[in-house]
């Protein structure tokens, strides 16, 4: 019988070695991060509900119509009436700081996809087993990493959530047709002329349906990120679930239903008027 690879020493042996020689960065990103997270936090949280709920139904009525601001007047008075709303602010903060993150990071390394096949060969079996390995192995090593708490539920959230950003970056970019990206050239634009004034305008629907999958994949790790520590309405799912109260596991799910669809309805609608700009 062949020997069985010792592939869990090998992996235990990596990530002991970055927790030893990178503490320093490790601590560096958890400070950053929590910093964003907690002062999204603060002022959502400062904010009067009412006044927050305006705010939403008015932007929601400028980029919808008027059906979608009663939806997120009613669903936000519900989510403040079943007494989840610091909650649901505190996973509104998670969600918007790991999308961001995830952002920041996917549209450049979709970009570099779009420009080198080489680079695009590699980075897509990375993307695959990002996507499919499941999102509770990560948090292990972020939890080694970074310890308990909202941190690694980000850094997990990210990993997760990354590549639709990244994959949809490169094929918006790859679908800019060829004749347009030869007048450009023709015309000698530079490489940043070209990528900022035709290729980031034409891809720009491609880029908005990846940046949309992004945020409802952060939003769906809300309760795995619970497990360990991170605040928010995810930890009132797992309690009720470990407690198992369906009752209150049902509400709280339900204030996660409404954020979910207002977040989604919002980034679509936005696609949609960058469509018609």
């Amino acid at each position: 019988m062949i020997p069985k690879i010792p592939l869990d020493e090998w992996v235990e042996f990596i990530v002991d070695k970055l927790e030893i020689n990178l503490a320093v960065l490790f601590q560096f990103f958890s400070v950053c991060i929590e910093g964003c997270v907690n002062a999204l936090s603060f002022v959502f949280q400062g904010v009067p509900v009412l006044l927050f709920i305006a705010i939403i139904c008015a932007l929601a009525f400028y980029l919808g119509r008027w059906s979608f601001a009663l939806f997120s007047a009613l669903g936000l008075l519900l989510i403040d009436n079943l007494g989840f709303w610091s909650h649901t602010m505190d996973t509104l903060a998670l969600v918007l700081t790991s999308a961001l993150i995830s952002i920041i990071i996917g549209i450049p390394i979709g970009v570099w996809c779009a420009q080198s096949n080489k680079f695009r060969d590699v980075i897509t079996p990375l993307l695959d087993f990002m996507q499919t390995m499941p999102a509770f192995v990560y948090l292990i090593p972020a939890v080694t990493f970074f310890g308990l708490g909202v941190v690694p539920g980000v850094i997990a959230s990210v990993i997760f959530a990354v590549p639709p950003t990244i994959r949809l970056t490169n094929l918006g970019i790859r679908q800019v047709a060829e004749d347009l990206v030869e007048a450009a050239d023709a015309f000698g634009s530079t490489r940043t002329q070209k990528l900022f004034k035709l290729q980031f305008p034409l891809a720009m629907p491609s880029i908005m349906a990846g940046i949309n999958q992004t945020i409802m994949l952060s939003l769906s790790m809300v309760v795995i990120a619970s497990m360990i520590g991170a605040q928010g309405i995810g930890a009132d799912v797992y309690r009720a679930v470990t407690q198992i109260k369906t009752g209150q596991g049902f509400e709280a799910g339900l204030s996660i239903v409404v954020l979910a669809i207002l977040l989604d309805r919002m980034s679509q609608y936005i696609l949609k008027r960058k469509r018609s700009v």
